[in-house]
Order: C-alpha cells, then sequence, then structure tokens
C-alpha cells in the first residue's frame, strides 16, 4: 500500500489466473485496508505537517512540534531518545523564517538524529545476534525502509526516525538476517524469527504505514 493505493507484485512464475484467485481470496482484507488507507491519505491532507511555529511531525513515534528560537542553538526539549508528545524541537530560526527555511532546518536535524539512532540501534542488535557487518550508511530511496547487499553492508533510510524504535529495531533485524539469507523464502523468515521472537506485530504495524503520510521534504 503505497502513495497511488494498492499495488500487487508476484513471482514472474506466478500466472495472472493465480493471482486472481488469491486477491479474490483476500478480497475483504484488500478492502478493508484500502478503506484505511483513504482515511489516513484524508487525515494528512487535513493535519498534514506544516512547516511554521507550532508545526507537528512525528519523531520516534511521538509527534513533536516546531519552534523557532532566534539566536538560540538549535536543540530539543526533551529526552532525544525517548521523546514525548508535544516535546519542542526549537530552531536556530527568526520567528518570520519561511517554511522552506523551517523545513530544511528540521530535515538537517532528522538526518542528524537518524545517523545517532539508528547507528547505536544497529550497534545493539549486532552485540545482541553477534553479527558482523562490512559497514553501514544512511539511504533516501523513497520506498525501501533498508537493504542488505552480498558483500554484508547495511543501508538504512533516514526517515525510519519518524518511526517508535521497535519499529526500527525490525527493520534493522530484517536486514541482519539477510546476512544468512539472501531472500524472502521460509529460510529468511526462520532467521528473522530467531533473531526477533516477536516480529510479526512490528512487521505489520510498519506495512501499515503509508509513506505517502509521512513529512514532505
Amino acid at each position: 500500500m503505497g502513495e497511488s493505493g494498492l499495488r500487487v507484485t508476484a513471482p514472474t512464475w506466478v500466472g495472472g489466473a493465480e493471482i486472481e484467485r488469491l486477491l479474490h481470496e483476500r478480497r475483504d482484507w484488500i478492502l478493508r485496508h484500502l478503506q484505511n488507507w483513504k482515511e489516513r491519505r484524508e487525515h494528512w491532507h487535513q493535519h498534514g505537517t506544516r512547516w511554521e511555529n507550532g508545526g507537528r511531525l512525528p519523531y520516534l513515534g511521538a509527534t513533536i512540534e516546531m519552534r523557532t528560537s532566534g539566536n538560540a542553538p538549535t536543540h530539543f526539549a526533551g529526552a532525544l531518545d525517548q521523546p514525548a508528545e508535544g516535546d519542542v524541537l526549537w530552531l536556530a530560526l527568526p520567528a518570520d523564517a519561511s517554511a522552506e527555511r523551517i523545513r530544511d532546518s528540521v530535515q538537517a536535524w532528522l538526518r542528524q538524529r537518524a545517523q545517532a539512532v539508528l547507528g547505536d540501534r544497529l550497534q545493539a542488535a549486532l552485540a545482541r545476534t553477534g553479527l558482523s557487518i562490512a559497514g553501514w550508511r544512511l539511504s533516501s530511496a523513497a520506498t525501501r525502509w533498508g537493504s542488505c547487499s552480498s558483500s554484508g553492508r547495511i543501508r538504512l533510510n533516514w526517515r525510519l526516525v519518524h518511526f517508535a524504535p521497535h519499529l526500527i529495531d525490525y527493520v534493522i533485524i530484517h536486514e541482519l538476517a539477510h546476512l544468512r539469507e539472501m531472500n524472502h523464502g521460509p529460510g529468511f523468515w526462520a532467521q528473522v524469527e530467531t533473531l526477533m521472537p516477536d516480529y510479526r506485530s512490528a512487521r505489520e504495524a510498519l506495512r501499515a504505514i503509508d509513506p505517502g503520510v509521512l513529512p514532505d521534504f
């Protein structure tokens, strides 16, 4: 489910008749999720991020506010790793700063936080699982939250910083499982479950998120 609605993908060896049969079997589930998607889109168009004093945006699963602080340095009034609803991100911008300047300042801050948060959580996952990687970096992919190359290099989408920590951890574990299984077959999901036994709830929660309703940078 993406910004344009429902998209169906299938392996090249699956025929059209089989796809139609599966779609028919899951008709109620599909209609329910399409309705949820429509409602989220309508909510976003009415209440989406406004790049202004008092504008709100998601950060680590909480909704925080943006405020301009004049000459004071940019800082976050709250716990950086455990934000609460309504915490304020103070931006080193004048009160009459344009929407573009506010957006660019917020994006710079979020990317900085993504580098720190995702890096810390990745290192914690590596220590917990005993796995090792060749390196990692942030990505700006439009539709992928993460990737793992055959050489063991991990890429994590910086926009994961919008999400609650357990969703970030699921994406990290998903990519680490590819170190053992470079596919999405049964063996891969067995690896994910070994590394994160309760992964299913996080996977479903992440799948329910429409990237189109995130702040528009």
